[in-house]
């Protein structure tokens, strides 16, 4: 817990390995996921899977885990970074090899709350510069800046410079953080009192309620409801995922959508911050060489502008292993 409230702000680390088992890292074993997540500081609270994945609620945030990717996103004052160590030595036990890594972030709402090593971008950098494989020998670091505080924290790292982990320049992931959310629509997040419910049977609820069924309609979601208030989801649509995440507190009120997908994702995308209606927006697409920036920032801003919300800022980046990082933010008219 923040000195003044809970960091809805998450740290997000996608790792890409190759093996000759087609199970690969789904082969992790119950107890060493939970090692790994000890290390973080978390626990899995809810999990469902398909034939491409398996997804992970925790009590701060999501994880998912592919035959050859793992996406682990954690918030709060959780220590993301320390699962590396821990994660490397149990994929080298099942003759996994890592071959790109992607770290990213926002701006924290509560930067002094943060343990190391994440008490600056320049410490998780080095942390992961002195653990990561000197296989991965192309690295970079960067911060996409904005018109506002807010800004977008990227590291990345390789073992050849002509590697991508996305699948293709019409395959995007996309991150979208979401601050001062519209005050009636937060309270959706709440739990009412004396809701002895499970998580999960009034996360149930909790999606229907809020509109967020709505926005991918052909995906399996889970949702669960934290007491008294908070709410995570998780996605499954065939080989994609996606996953939002909610701290609904005046003061510090926060709400995260991420998916994985192609053109379909901007529509996506106008769905989940028409749910929560935010006073400031940040939009980051992740996307393989060849992909165009420009084109993501025109069909990103032209479907956010009917919302009420106006492009302040944009900036791309290319880094190794991940390709191309766009950043955009959008402020609500009038602010």
């Amino acid at each position: 817990m923040a000195v003044s409230g809970f960091e809805g702000f998450e740290k997000r680390l996608e790792l890409h390995f190759s093996g000759n088992d087609p199970l690969g890292l789904r082969r992790l074993r119950c107890d060493a996921l939970a090692q790994v997540l000890d290390a973080v500081q978390c626990t899995v609270v809810s999990a469902v899977g398909n034939r491409y994945f398996d997804a992970y609620i925790l009590s701060e945030s999501s994880l998912f885990v592919y035959p050859q990717k793992m996406v682990l996103k954690t918030c709060g004052t959780t220590q993301l970074l320390r699962s590396v160590p821990c994660l490397l030595r149990h994929t080298a036990d099942l003759g996994l090899r890592l071959r790109a890594c992607r770290f990213s972030r926002g701006s924290f709402i509560f930067p002094r709350a943060q343990p190391f090593p994440h008490t600056s971008f320049a410490e998780e950098a080095l942390y992961l510069e002195e653990r990561l494989p000197p296989s991965l020998c192309f690295r970079r670091g960067c911060v996409l800046p904005s018109a506002s505080s807010h800004s977008w924290h990227v590291y990345a790292a390789a073992d050849d410079d002509e590697y991508v982990a996305a699948a293709s320049p019409s395959t995007f992931t996309v991150e979208v953080c979401m601050t001062e959310l519209d005050r009636s629509l937060a309270r959706g997040f709440f739990r009412r009192k004396g809701d002895e419910r499970s998580g999960d049977a009034a996360g149930v609820d909790m999606t229907d309620l809020t509109g967020i069924g709505g926005i991918s309609p052909r995906a399996l979601l889970c949702g669960f409801a934290f007491d008294p208030c908070g709410y995570s989801m998780n996605g499954l649509d065939r080989d994609r995922y996606s996953t939002i995440h909610v701290t609904p507190e005046d003061g510090h009120s926060y709400a995260s959508f991420e998916c994985t997908g192609g053109g379909e994702v901007i529509e996506w995308l106008r769905r989940a911050i028409g749910v929560f209606r935010p006073g400031e927006v940040s939009v980051s697409f992740c996307m393989a060489e060849g992909g165009d920036e420009k084109q993501v920032w025109s069909a990103t801003s032209a479907a956010l502008e009917p919302l009420g919300l106006s492009c302040r800022s944009q900036a791309a980046e290319g880094l190794p292993g991940a390709g191309i990082v766009t950043y955009q933010t959008f402020t609500a008219r009038g602010k």
